[in-house]
């Protein structure tokens, strides 16, 4: 079993390295989904270094559910 401080990094790096990537490269009709998903990067990297639980929970949620 993973605990949240294991599980949204790993999360934090699928989004960013696999998914933010290929909304990039299709232009335009990606970059609304590109702007939310570098948002939730940002409030997840914010909560991390602030030790704010509730926020890298709701964080980690919303980046689970961007797919390819």
């Amino acid at each position: 079993m993973d605990t949240l401080g294991d599980a949204l990094p790993r999360e934090m790096a699928r989004v960013r390295d696999e998914v933010l990537p290929a909304y990039v490269e299709i232009g335009a009709p990606g970059m609304i989904a590109a702007t939310m998903m570098r948002s939730d990067l940002d409030r997840a990297a914010r909560a991390m270094a602030e030790g704010d639980v509730v926020a890298m929970l709701r964080v980690y949620e919303s980046l689970k559910g961007y797919k390819l």
